[in-house]
């Protein structure tokens, strides 16, 4: 940090489990990248290259060796999963991971119906094939409201398959799985699923300010928020902290 002040709540450092910034890549250029990591580079866990611009973005092996050489974990959204899986093709993706040297890949059922037992395969496949999983919880689609026990369920099943971390589903909007269509927090919601799943192993999806505000109030400084802006990654960790206006009483001393 520049200097000191009091009252600041401790941040966790990287390689860190909780507390983690899972950040929007949505098809920033190789410079535009370089610079995201100078400016940002500590406050960054995951870079999500977000749906399928994985497939059209240039210099894709380089801006994905320039995020992990920072110490940032990379991987492909979960539509482009879904895109291999609805052709057939998920041994290709299997290749592809290993082609550009992933750690980490993202199973989604947001796009296309896949059978909860089979996400799980998948899942456990990515497992046996040496990555780390991130599991999406919650579909894309507004019409499909998922009960508090299926949330439940499938994010209980999917941890014992073997995810690394589970990640709700708002979309980049912001407006639908644990969000309403207005971006308001499916608070019933949030509470049951805290009362079966430890929150380290939750990645929230929080792109909207109200919603990252909503759960550093519930959960601290630490909690683990995702689908963030490229845009907004200082603003949000000025927010975990209590350095805006959001949260500027909320790790002062009480008079």
């Amino acid at each position: 940090m520049n200097f000191y002040l009091k009252n600041i709540p401790e941040r966790f450092t990287k390689p860190r489990t909780s507390g983690v910034n899972m950040i929007m890549d949505k098809g920033l250029s190789l410079g535009a990248a370089r610079n995201l990591v100078e400016a940002c580079g500590p406050f960054i866990d995951f870079i999500k290259l977000g749906f399928g611009t994985a497939y059209l973005t240039p210099q894709l092996k380089e801006k994905i060796k320039l995020y992990q050489d920072n110490g940032i974990h990379v991987y492909f959204g979960g539509t482009l999963a879904e895109a291999f899986i609805i052709r057939h093709q998920f041994d290709d993706y299997l290749q592809l991971l290993q082609d550009f040297q992933l750690e980490y890949a993202e199973i989604s059922d947001g796009c296309m119906t896949i059978p909860h037992e089979e996400k799980c395969g998948y899942i456990k496949q990515l497992n046996d094939s040496g990555f780390k999983v991130l599991s999406e919880v919650g579909s894309k689609d507004a019409q499909k409201v998922m009960a508090p026990y299926k949330w439940l369920e499938q994010m209980e099943k999917e941890l014992e398959a073997g995810s690394s971390f589970l990640i709700t589903e708002s979309r980049e909007a912001g407006n639908i799985g644990i969000y309403r269509g207005t971006g308001e927090v499916r608070e019933g919601l949030i509470e049951e699923i805290l009362t079966k799943i430890p929150q380290e192993k939750i990645i929230w999806e929080a792109p909207q300010k109200n919603q990252q505000l909503f759960f550093i109030q519930l959960l601290g400084p630490n909690v683990n928020l995702g689908n963030i802006a490229t845009d907004e990654v200082l603003a949000l960790e000025t927010m975990r902290i209590g350095l805006r206006g959001d949260t500027f009483h909320l790790y002062l001393p009480q008079e």
